[in-house]
């Protein structure tokens, strides 16, 4: 959703209309997003906002994906979360108990079996520094996503990635990544489309959205309203099926297509 169908609070135009058309014509989506700052329920208030209604089911967080691969492959541990509103809710729901910083500085550090990290906008050394000690005692480090920047308004923020690198130079860890471009996340991308014949994944970063579809057999259509550039396509090596300018373009392109088949 980032850099595809806004930045930040201000809408990429055509955006609308282009979710307006997938439903008009019956084509099943659904929202992707390495951003584990808000769950689903905030990111479609987010969206209504902007005139897009979508049910809260066909919005999937890095954040509830984390959940979910969590609830499925491990056993119930103290959680010590760096990460924004959304990844507390969902780490709240997985009912294993959250350890807060208050007890963390009584030395509860030492109890925390898994330290979530995703983009956290209240991110503090003090964070930065039970996360290393939980880490370095044996707790599991887990990632939401590795983009090391989101785009906003003003440019390009630090993202999630930029957290957990920190972390992995602070306790020569490495984590368990769960977003895209990783298969912990297809996992709920599958699951929630079901029996289709064709993925397309559409997005703005090369190294999570176009190399996320490459891995899986999606087709992978860039957007240029966020992160990667034409010069990044080059550069990388990593080659979309499709590069168009926004998703205003790509509503035409999927009507050129359907009347092509039809």
């Amino acid at each position: 959703m980032d850099g595809v169908l806004y930045r930040g609070n201000e809408p990429v135009e055509g955006s609308r209309e282009l979710i307006n058309f997938l439903k008009e014509k019956g084509i099943p989506f659904i929202f992707l997003t390495n951003n584990s700052t808000k769950d689903p329920s905030m990111y479609r208030e987010k969206l209504l906002f902007m005139g897009i209604d979508v049910p809260e089911e066909v919005i999937v967080t890095s954040g509830l994906a984390t959940r979910l691969y969590m609830e499925r492959h491990f056993k119930p541990g103290k959680i010590f979360v760096i990460g924004g509103e959304g990844l507390q809710v969902e780490m709240e729901r997985l009912g294993w108990g959250i350890m807060g910083i208050e007890e963390a500085r009584k030395g509860a550090w030492k109890e925390v079996e898994y330290v979530v990290v995703g983009l956290d906008p209240g991110l503090t050394y003090e964070k930065l520094k039970y996360g290393t000690l939980a880490i370095r005692n044996g707790a599991r480090f887990i990632g939401t996503n590795p983009d090391t920047t989101y785009p906003a308004e003003e440019g390009l923020y630090p993202g999630a990635g930029s957290i957990i690198a920190a972390l992995k130079a602070s306790t020569d860890a490495d984590p368990l990544i769960i977003g895209k471009p990783n298969e912990p996340v297809y996992e709920v991308v599958r699951e929630k489309l079901g029996n289709v014949d064709e993925i397309w994944m559409i997005g703005d970063r090369l190294d999570t959205d176009v190399l996320f579809a490459k891995r899986f057999g999606m087709k992978a259509a860039m957007v240029l309203t966020g992160v990667s550039t034409l010069e990044d396509v080059e550069r990388m090596g990593i080659k979309p099926d499709l590069v168009l300018p926004s998703v205003a373009e790509l509503k035409e392109y999927l009507k050129t297509l359907l009347e092509e088949k039809e």
